[in-house]
């Protein structure tokens, strides 16, 4: 693992950074800013602009889709810098990160040509519709279907935990085509329409009152046939690689955040003495050791993929169930160091949040720490479960034989 940077992205670093404090408002990111939600707003609508018309939305991808074709390096000092900085680079999160790529890959030249320019652009917002109530570590055993009907795919089933469903333009779903066929032979990945009757959103309420998660019923949706992305029938490859880059698009970057809330941690553990708990700090010190340990692994899954070396699925596996549950377990401790004001709601109604995400009454929020408590708790089950990820690991990094499957009785 070298931890050297070469020379030539002192530069590319440097024109970044100065960028940054070119646009960014005064203050950003420093002790005591902040702003109303009208000034969030505003703020949200004008910088997804100012990374377009910069060209840093996707600056990986290739010139010829708008991109700026940026190395591996170049994009790890894009991305480090804006995190450096704390300032948002992606325009739709499912659009730049998971769909995008995987219509560059997959998709043809016509599927490039109609979605690429709206992803860039910021004006074509996504979720993504794989988990179902009955498949969801299991994804292959979904039941929503698509059949052909003339020129368009009618599509019936219902998808669960959908982020985004109801500022989504777009759903990228996995669907079953072939009902004969092997049951991971036998699915499509389709892009459809939202706007449309035959879907229904009904956001999911969670304990702390927001409602980012929800379920999508579909009835005789639509889409062109056009829209299969990677072919008919071969949609789990494509899903495997969306949700690849749904699990290793951080590398150098991810444990920042964590940084971000032990810091705050240990701060509240400061201010009510709970630091001097031999318990508190032995838990303290246990959380970031955790965080030193993901920065080390972004380092290694950088190198890996420099050297071409092909660990990336097993290691996207590890760090995936690492930090998941690192985060459960460091909230617990946030939650134990507040103690009894842990168990009241402590938010400013005034702070300033993403104006597209409730979070919690608006007489009534929770604040940063006891949100990344409850939200921590779904991250060991999105993505892959840490069950699944296991399993990953030891049958893909150590051999071991594959888990047993249960014998059901007179079967």
């Amino acid at each position: 693992m070298d931890l050297s940077y070469p020379v030539e992205t002192e530069p590319f670093r440097a024109e970044i950074r100065q960028w940054l404090v070119d646009n960014l408002p005064d203050g950003w990111a420093s002790p005591g800013f902040s702003m109303s939600k009208d000034e969030k707003k505003a703020f949200n609508q004008e910088w997804t602009k100012k990374l377009f018309d910069g060209g840093w939305i996707c600056a990986s991808w290739p010139k010829e889709y708008g991109g700026k074709g940026l190395s591996l390096m170049e994009s790890v000092v894009l991305n480090e810098e804006f995190a450096r900085a704390e300032a948002p680079l992606r325009a739709d999160f499912f659009g730049d990160t998971l769909v995008g790529p995987t219509i560059l890959q997959w998709a043809t030249e016509e599927q490039k040509q109609q979605f690429i320019p709206g992803i860039l652009n910021g004006t074509i917002s996504w979720c993504q519709g794989f988990s179902e109530p009955d498949a969801g570590s299991d994804l292959a055993s979904l039941k929503t279907k698509a059949e052909l009907d003339g020129d368009e795919w009618v599509i019936n089933g219902q998808k669960v935990w959908t982020t985004q469903a109801q500022f989504a333009d777009y759903i990228f779903l996995l669907a079953r085509t072939d009902p004969d066929a092997p049951k991971h032979a036998g699915i499509s990945y389709l892009l459809v329409p939202m706007n449309q009757e035959g879907i229904e959103v009904r956001p999911i309420a969670q304990v702390d009152g927001s409602a980012d998660f929800n379920e999508i019923f579909i009835t005789n949706a639509r889409c062109p046939k056009e829209n299969v992305v990677g072919g008919v029938n071969n949609g789990w490859k494509v899903a495997m690689t969306t949700l690849g880059f749904e699990r290793g698009s951080s590398a150098t970057t991810g444990h920042r955040r964590f940084q971000r809330e032990l810091d705050q941690v240990i701060a509240d553990a400061n201010k009510n003495g709970k630091a001097s708990d031999p318990l508190i700090r032995q838990g303290l010190a246990k959380a970031w050791t955790n965080v030193k340990i993901m920065e080390i692994n972004g380092y290694r899954s950088l190198t890996d993929a420099l050297n071409g070396t092909h660990h990336m699925a097993a290691l996207g596996a590890c760090n995936k169930m690492f930090w998941s549950e690192h985060h459960k377990e460091t909230m617990e401790l946030a939650i134990d160091i507040l103690g009894m004001d842990g168990q009241i709601l402590t938010g400013d109604p005034t702070d300033a949040v993403d104006v597209r995400v409730k979070r919690g009454r608006d007489d009534y929020p929770v604040s940063d720490l006891q949100a990344s408590f409850f939200f921590s708790r779904s991250e060991s089950i999105w993505g892959g479960t840490a069950e699944i990820q296991r399993n990953i690991v030891g049958e893909r990094v150590l051999g071991l034989p594959k888990e047993p499957k249960a014998v059901v009785a007179g079967a």
